[in-house]
């Protein structure tokens, strides 16, 4: 999804009485405090319960149909979904049926509830500008992970090693693989201390040979924000072959933690 043309569409929203639109922002986390206990449902319950109370006073007949209307595609994608929400729950909805944006995101929110003539869009634009699409290029002697995110998501993965006998780059397909075995005893740390010195020896070299390809995923995905994680020493040579910049350089050793994992220990904590 790109967010960011999905707000100027909405921005673009405007609703003519007796037509509305509604805005709700739901903090779904099952990890936040307030939602040890599933709130989140008392929170929805009364949030879409407080406009109908509204309405009911208000006397509008034409707009009480449209807002329950709203009010019955909520209640239903929230029963078909909720088992795959994750921090939060955006939907923003038109009650002439032309707009209905409804997304889960890793990403917390207030809860608000909105039914105006516009969309409120302070929350979903605050998230974007926290997490835009993000790249993140991790390194590990002669192994390089390439991660695409955004809004908190692990969007893609790609994995490069180097194969030694080729010195070709190769993506490497389905589970990282451990280290391979180099024999037991001194004949394992005479192997290893042979792989030092020749990554050692080449590694500016081979980054050299893969930094078009990160240089074109980067224009691909169109990153906004770029992280280099890993060994200083690695990333300054990647650094060097590379015609893109990073924002940010993490000298932790990460490539082998799970994805989720380096978000939150690399992105989060920046």
């Amino acid at each position: 999804m790109d967010l960011n043309k999905e707000i100027k569409r909405l921005e673009a929203v405007y609703a003519e009485s007796p037509d509305r639109v509604f805005t709700m922002y739901l903090d779904t986390d099952p990890a936040s405090p307030d939602n040890q206990g599933g709130e989140w449902k008392i929170h929805l319950k009364n949030g879409l319960n407080n406009f109908e109370s509204y309405l009911q006073e208000d006397g509008d007949s034409d707009e009480k149909r449209n807002y329950w209307k709203i009010k019955e595609y909520v209640e239903n994608y929230v029963e078909e979904h909720q088992k795959d929400f994750k921090k939060s729950l955006v939907i923003i909805a038109s009650s002439d049926e032309q707009i209905w944006f409804a997304e889960k995101f890793q990403m917390p929110v207030e809860s608000k509830f909105y039914w105006e003539e516009q969309p409120q869009l302070d929350q979903l634009k605050e998230m974007q500008n926290n997490f835009p699409q993000t790249g993140l290029i991790l390194t590990q002697k002669n192994e390089i992970k390439v991660i695409d995110a955004a809004l908190g998501n692990v969007n893609d993965i790609q994995h490069y090693e180097l194969d030694l006998d080729t010195e070709d780059w190769r993506l490497h397909q389905g589970p990282h693989r451990a280290d391979a075995s180099m024999g037991s005893g001194g004949q394992k740390t005479s192997k290893k201390e042979q792989f030092e010195q020749r990554v050692e020896a080449n590694r500016y070299r081979w980054y050299k040979s893969l930094a078009p390809k990160l240089d074109k995923l980067a224009k691909d995905y169109g990153w906004e924000r770029i992280y280099f994680v890993g060994n200083k020493e690695e990333l300054d040579d990647l650094e060097a072959n590379m015609n893109k910049t990073a924002d940010h350089f993490v000298n932790k050793n990460l490539l082998d933690h799970e994805e989720m994992k380096v978000l939150e220990e690399v992105v989060y904590s920046s």
